[in-house]
């Protein structure tokens, strides 16, 4: 069976939940500002924000307003769930 091609934002997506789990991007660090990862990773603005949307979702990064972005989870061996739980 032919895989489906994956959209850019879920390549950036995987790519930064891999550094991540490398400890290249360790919990509590902040990820480097929208335009900063453009040029980083050569894509689009619209791509970097839906890549940080997944993220979100993934519970691996939380943006606080006027602040930036920030690793709070560690993917699983999945790489698409977070290993601790968050807090209630």
């Amino acid at each position: 069976m032919t895989e489906l091609p994956r959209y850019e934002y879920v390549k950036l997506a995987d790519a930064i939940a891999a550094e991540i789990a490398s400890g290249k991007l360790p919990q509590g660090a902040a990820l480097p500002g929208e335009r900063a990862m453009t040029d980083l990773y050569s894509v689009s603005i619209g791509t970097v924000r839906r890549a940080v949307v997944e993220l979100r979702k993934r519970g691996l990064v939380a943006t606080l307003p006027a602040k930036g972005t920030y690793v709070i989870g560690m993917p699983d061996a999945a790489g698409d769930t977070p290993m601790s739980e968050p807090s209630a």
